[in-house]
């Protein structure tokens, strides 16, 4: 009997995995467009017919029915292409269709190799005019490789980005495990505030007002050139590139998305020891307290169509149309053999890895549209949907007309001792779930005072020296689901103290 049960198990196990394998060949690529070098692709947050290509020189070429035009050019700003060097992704503002705004990830020209992310606006259809503004800028003046480079908006609304550990071998400029410093790290910032003096992090970053940087939301990493977050969960999935010995997927579910985590580079590679076991960072973090991966792969052939390579490319978990058996699956590849393989995320070591029975020469990214579609990016030239069994036919969404916004002001007193600071308050209305945290704006005239975010009550409070006669106004900007407000005119005058 118990021969017989654990033939039928078996038997059931090939059976399986004959289906996984059977569906995995029903999975094809469908070429959308041959491109100088690309590196990355996504869609506007509204249409996901319209593509951006993303090519390493600095070029943004714009894909749409059929006919691509060029969106952007950095080729000035972006230094490329020696190592892995240039313009290595852009993340567009989920308003995008209102407010034109996108981000950039780059190294830049004037000091070679050194990291910028930046902001951009589109008129119409392009953005050629647009210069853009530095948000932020990560020096890396060692090496020309492990920039990391991947921008993604989290489903908070802040911008993630990816840094390598500063290049060389087995972390060699002591980065990964540094809190002082931006490389080997995943940060997070908020757009509306970042290059805005003084800086405020958005709540919830886990070294804010500590020893480290503000910035910093993980850290341990050794090259996250690639990281997503699951349209539908919200989980951050990350492939960081391994050295000599793992490749890794590193997991961490929503709401926590992994705040704080410490993911072991180079005290570990994957589930083994790495090159630094006997520096004191690594004696003093014991193992348990590193964020292990949920899946890693050697670099060494072991068989039996196990995963092996040498550079992981992390990708998305499928949620678009059409993908069969696919959907749910977090899919990955590997640079250096070009297979395409996927698994499920949110299993114990990610046991039911498989390959989807494609290649792709160079691979060096995936991508998604806003519909959820999936595309693997050839560096040599050729950007691929994957398309599944079944039709992939986005839905037709419309989107609710904009609400109306309010904006009320008002002080404690209109009248304040001269060189002293006036107490501001500033109300927002209506302040939905959704609302609640957006940024709000205090302008002197044309000056900009200060960016605050709502709080809880939907209130934002300032604290401006009143020197002279002064006229304030507040501002919130448009956004998918609320318009642009102005408040009326607040005058502050100052008054001298009376002697005695």
């Amino acid at each position: 009997m118990v021969i017989r049960a654990a033939g039928k198990v078996a038997l059931a196990c090939v059976l399986a995995l004959a289906l996984w394998t059977a569906s995995a060949q029903a999975l094809s690529l469908q070429q959308i467009g041959n491109f100088d070098e690309p590196i990355y692709v996504t869609s506007d947050p509204g249409n996901p017919d319209r593509l951006f290509v993303v090519e390493r020189s600095g070029i943004v070429v714009q894909v749409e029915n059929g006919s691509a035009q060029t969106f952007a050019d950095l080729r000035l700003q972006v230094d490329c292409c020696g190592g892995e060097q240039g313009l290595l992704s852009i993340a567009l503002s989920p308003d995008f269709d209102q407010s034109g705004r996108f981000f950039v990830d780059y190294t830049g020209e004037e000091e070679p190799g050194e990291i910028h992310v930046a902001e951009m606006r589109a008129t119409g259809s392009t953005a050629l005019a647009s210069t853009p503004r530095n948000l932020l800028t990560i020096p890396h003046p060692e090496d020309d490789n492990h920039y990391g480079g991947q921008l993604q908006f989290g489903p908070e609304g802040d911008l993630f980005i990816s840094t390598g550990d500063g290049g060389g071998g087995n972390d060699e400029h002591h980065n990964s495990q540094n809190l002082e410093t931006l490389l080997g790290k995943i940060l997070r910032i908020d757009p509306d505030q970042a290059g805005v003096l003084p800086y405020t992090s958005p709540a919830g970053n886990p070294f804010v007002g500590k020893t480290g940087r503000d910035e910093i939301w993980a850290y341990g990493l050794r090259n996250p050139f690639r990281f997503s977050f699951d349209r539908l969960t919200g989980a951050l999935a990350i492939g960081d590139v391994g050295q000599d010995a793992r490749e890794e997927v590193d997991y961490a579910p929503a709401p926590s998305l992994g705040v704080g985590a410490n993911y072991g580079w180079n005290c570990r590679e994957g589930f083994v020891k790495g090159p630094a076991t006997d520096e004191p960072s690594c004696k003093t973090t014991p193992p348990g307290r590193f964020a292990e991966p949920i899946f890693d792969y050697p670099h060494e052939d072991p068989g039996g169509g196990s995963a092996h390579g040498c550079a992981i490319i992390g990708g998305y978990v499928a949620r678009g149309p059409g993908l069969g058996d696919l959907y749910g699956r977090y899919v990955y590849g590997d640079h250096c053999t070009g297979e395409i393989r996927s698994l499920f995320p949110t299993l114990p070591f990610a046991s039911l890895d498989r390959s989807e029975g494609l290649e792709v020469e160079e691979l060096n990214s995936f991508g998604e549209d806003s519909c959820g579609r999936l595309y693997a990016i050839s560096g040599n030239g050729p950007v691929y949907r994957l398309v599944g069994p079944e039709s992939a036919t986005c839905p037709t969404v419309t989107p609710p007309p904009p609400t109306l916004s309010f904006v009320g002001i008002r002080a404690t007193s209109r009248r304040v001792l001269r060189h002293r600071r006036a107490l501001i308050s500033v109300f927002v209305a209506p302040c939905e779930e959704n609302r609640r945290g957006s940024p709000v704006s205090l302008w002197r005239g044309r000056q900009l005072i200060g960016t605050r975010h709502l709080d809880r009550v939907c209130s934002a409070r300032f604290r401006p020296r009143i020197s002279r006669r002064s006229s304030f106004r507040a501002t919130v900007k448009a956004s998918s689901n609320y318009t642009a407000a102005i408040s009326r005119k607040l005058t502050i005058k100052p008054r001298r103290r009376h002697k005695h």
